[in-house]
């Protein structure tokens, strides 16, 4: 499991700072856990992550191997407002068996289970998460989520991981752009494979680059993939790679 870093976010401004920020409504904080992201200008991947409210502060779970970049934008974009970023002292349990009390559903899948935090060591039940992660195309930081990502093409809107009626956020017009205006040509999907090889492998057909194969497990595997160029057999090293329906 990656390791985690949960953040603790106070102050009156808490709400409004993040709800002019991330792709989701963070109104559903009412309902459970909330999954995220931060944007670029531009509309590329910054970084994803769960909210959960825990009284008046907003409890932030990230990807240890973004935390430091994102508490640096977070800062960068706090300027006068009522807001404090600090460590909660918490960590990540997580399962998919018998959820524990103050477990919430991961809002990704409900094949992803559970997460909860508390004072314990981090900690998982043995779920093999990988091979959850592939069969629903659930794509993961800093391996099929990096610095190029669009998250429309990474399946954000099937992961409840944006919102298009809660207004502005960094990076919304690019993002609105893309599910209004355009058809989206390139995207993560599940694939099959038969062989294994490195993650971020090219993938070709036809002696042309089709795209790159991340995450595998079970003979199945999580692709960026140039949908125009995407035949029913591909190669990638030495596995062969064939798109499902």
């Amino acid at each position: 499991m990656p390791n985690r870093r949960i953040l603790r976010l106070t102050g009156a401004d808490v709400d409004s700072f993040l709800q002019g920020l991330v792709t989701n409504d963070i109104a559903g904080l009412d309902r459970g856990l909330v999954y995220t992201a931060l944007l670029t200008p531009q509309g590329k991947y910054l970084a994803d992550f769960f909210l959960k409210r825990e009284g008046d502060d907003i409890l932030l779970d990230v990807a240890e191997v973004i935390a430091d970049g994102l508490i640096k934008r977070l800062s960068m974009y706090k300027l006068r407002a009522d807001l404090t970023i600090e460590a909660s002292g918490l960590n990540l349990q997580r399962g998919t068996g018998l959820a524990p009390d103050g477990a919430l559903p991961d809002p990704r899948h409900s094949d992803m289970g559970w997460r909860a935090y508390t004072e314990d060591a981090e900690s998982e039940d043995g779920t093999d998460w990988n091979a959850i992660r592939v069969l629903h195309c659930i794509p993961e930081t800093g391996i099929e989520l990096t610095e190029d990502s669009y998250i429309l093409e990474s399946g954000f809107e099937l992961l409840n991981g944006v919102d298009f009626k809660k207004g502005c956020y960094v990076g919304q017009e690019v993002t609105a752009r893309m599910k209004h205006k355009t058809e989206l040509r390139k995207g993560l999907r599940t694939v099959l494979v038969a062989g294994t090889t490195p993650v971020g492998t090219e993938i070709t057909a036809d002696g042309k680059s089709v795209g790159r194969l991340f995450t595998q497990a079970d003979g199945q595997g999580i692709a960026y993939l140039r949908l125009d160029r995407a035949k029913s057999d591909m190669q990638a090293g030495d596995a062969t790679v064939r798109l499902t329906e």
